[in-house]
């Protein structure tokens, strides 16, 4: 696949290290659609192409990708401003069951920049589109000054309660200190009628389902994003295989019933 030029027509610095994009079609016109969840892969010309998940809304026209400077694809997209152009391809992948949501309780969990897919599921229940019974957003980061999107919680809370904790707070932080695991493990919950989109390292998603496990929370109740080793977006490439998976193709969004028993092994 070619991809598509898309020219960046918003940039948002989150932190250092970190911004988020608004790009639109060079040729004119709206984005295409997409679901809560999904990826594109984004080229960076000259430096490589790299799947970063859309974390915008879906009614507005425009790709929002947050993108953290690592590698060298990610720190050329990082270095584009405004006018600048890109290439595109997607959507792809799996997105969140948003059809499982309705008339249940909903609990979202991101550590760091997991917040980004998970950020659509948040418009669209701003937008009314998702109607749970109630909802509840716990997010974690290592520092207040890591953490996405902190102009829009107070937003946030006409939709969701949101619960905020960091490993660590060198200065005043209004929110909670410690592990995600912490106010997740002092929730109260109706294991039975919750639902739950999950996202973050793989090492924190690991304890935050044996906390919801251990709550009584059914395994096929959790899904979860795996983005790892995502190349092609097609699963001819082979370098996301996991278990019998491609997660570009299959996933990335899994119920985590479906792959307890890969999951659960570490080093896979």
């Amino acid at each position: 696949m070619v991809p598509d030029i898309y020219r960046i027509a918003s940039r948002t610095e989150e932190f250092p290290g970190t911004c988020t994009l608004g790009i639109t079609p060079h040729s004119g016109g709206r984005a295409g659609n997409f679901s809560a969840g999904q990826f594109n892969m984004l080229y960076a010309f000259g430096a490589g192409e790299v799947a970063i998940s859309m974390s915008g809304s879906a009614q507005d026209g425009t790709y929002i990708h947050t993108i953290r400077s690592q590698g060298l694809a990610t720190q050329a997209l990082h270095r584009l401003r405004e006018g600048e152009f890109l290439g595109v391809r997607g959507p792809f992948g799996s997105g969140w069951p948003m059809e499982q949501v309705a008339g249940r309780h909903l609990l979202i969990v991101a550590g760091g920049l997991g917040m980004a897919p998970l950020r659509p599921v948040i418009y669209s229940l701003l937008e009314g589109k998702t109607q749970p019974s109630s909802a509840q957003l716990f997010y974690g980061a290592r520092r207040p000054q890591e953490m996405l999107y902190t102009g829009e919680l107070q937003r946030w809370q006409q939709a969701l309660k949101v619960v905020t904790t960091v490993d660590h707070a060198e200065t005043e932080w209004p929110g909670q200190i410690g592990v995600i695991t912490k106010p997740l493990g002092a929730a109260t919950l109706d294991a039975e009628n919750t639902v739950v989109f999950l996202c973050g390292p793989e090492v924190m998603m690991r304890f935050c389902i044996q906390v919801l496990l251990g709550k009584g929370v059914s395994a096929d109740a959790i899904y979860l994003s795996m983005e790892r080793n995502m190349k092609c977006a097609i699963g001819h490439c082979g370098h996301c295989q996991w278990g019998p998976n491609f997660i570009c193709k299959d996933g990335p969004v899994f119920r985590y019933g479906d792959i307890r028993a890969w999951f659960d092994i570490r080093a896979l």
